[in-house]
């Protein structure tokens, strides 16, 4: 019941970056699988067709994402800068490593899940905000609140609502900003030399059959891992039976465990959760899915949850 004892802590302390006290052997791997197939498909690209790139290279895209979202949580080894470095390489081209692990521990601390200006990665707009949009915005707001939006649309929009803020802070000439932002435009150039100088791969065709629907695998994830509560216990979801998309996002579905017991390995989190599924499944409330199939039935094409943040200005609501 190690996991349990450590709820209490893990919702309302900031928490540490994990240290493992020995290399983690299975992340390890994963991130040469991931880096040595990235490289293989994109010198093999000219001779495959679109239809066997864009599977492949989607969830490679989304896997990366989630190796990144594993080692900013102090895996697979004991030294953060191997770790980092190890997230770092900029394949997805818009998103700074540094600038997501700084995001997402703040997601992390406190309890301040989903809140629209607290927590960095709530989709949740606060109750002003919504009011003060126009029939178009709220509409948009509306559809992204469906799977089918989050995926077809949601990409465009998580990358045009990430950069605005960043490119007025390059502007401004923050120094912080500059630091994340320059050694990833390094990594870009990389990136870009090894794509269109060496495999002779346009930027378009890697944009249309790697990131963007890379983006959109990863978005599937995120679309129901929390839901606005009254309590932050019952913030959290659980995905059950989702073998192959769990397998993606690094059993991440059982979100419920990552949140409750941040430092533990992806790899451990399905037994954790077999420990203590009845007590996980009472303390978040019964936010349980039977599935990704479960999560489109409901909501393929019918909002998650309203837009608008139900207790953050909103408590009508």
């Amino acid at each position: 019941m190690g996991i349990v004892r450590e709820i209490s802590l893990s919702m309302s302390l900031r928490l540490p970056v994990f240290r493992p006290a020995s290399t983690e052997w299975p992340t390890l791997g994963l991130a040469l699988l991931i880096y040595g197939a990235w490289l293989a498909i994109t010198a093999l690209q000219s001779r495959l067709p679109f239809w066997v790139l864009l599977p492949i290279g989607s969830w490679l895209m989304a896997w990366q994402m989630s190796l990144q979202h594993e080692v900013l949580h102090g895996h697979p080894t004991r030294w953060q800068l191997v770790n980092d470095v190890i997230g770092f390489p900029p394949l997805n081209l818009w998103l700074p490593y540094a600038r997501y692990r700084e995001q997402h521990l703040g997601h992390h601390r406190g309890d301040k899940l989903t809140d629209p200006i607290d927590d960095p990665e709530s989709y949740y707009v606060t109750a002003e905000t919504f009011r003060e949009r126009s029939r178009t915005g709220r509409m948009m707001l509306a559809i992204c609140n469906t799977l089918a939006g989050r995926v077809l649309i949601g990409p465009f929009r998580g990358m045009a609502g990430f950069l605005r803020p960043e490119a007025r802070l390059l502007l401004a000439g923050d120094k912080a900003a500059w630091r994340i932002w320059l050694p990833h435009l390094a990594g870009v150039a990389l990136v870009v030399t090894w794509l269109h100088g060496i495999c002779h791969m346009t930027l378009i065709r890697y944009a249309v059959l790697f990131i963007y629907p890379g983006f959109a695998l990863a978005l599937i994830r995120s679309f129901a891992e929390h839901r606005a509560a009254a309590s932050q216990a019952h913030c959290t979801a659980i995905v059950e039976n989702a073998p192959v998309l769990g397998l993606l996002f690094l059993h991440n579905n059982l979100h419920v465990v990552h949140h409750t017991k941040p430092s533990l390995p992806w790899y451990r989190i399905p037994a954790a959760y077999r420990a203590d599924k009845a007590w996980l499944k009472q303390w978040n409330g019964g936010l349980v899915y039977d599935g990704y199939a479960d999560i489109a039935r409901r909501y393929l094409f019918s909002q998650h949850d309203k837009p608008d943040h139900p207790i953050k200005g909103n408590p009508a609501r």
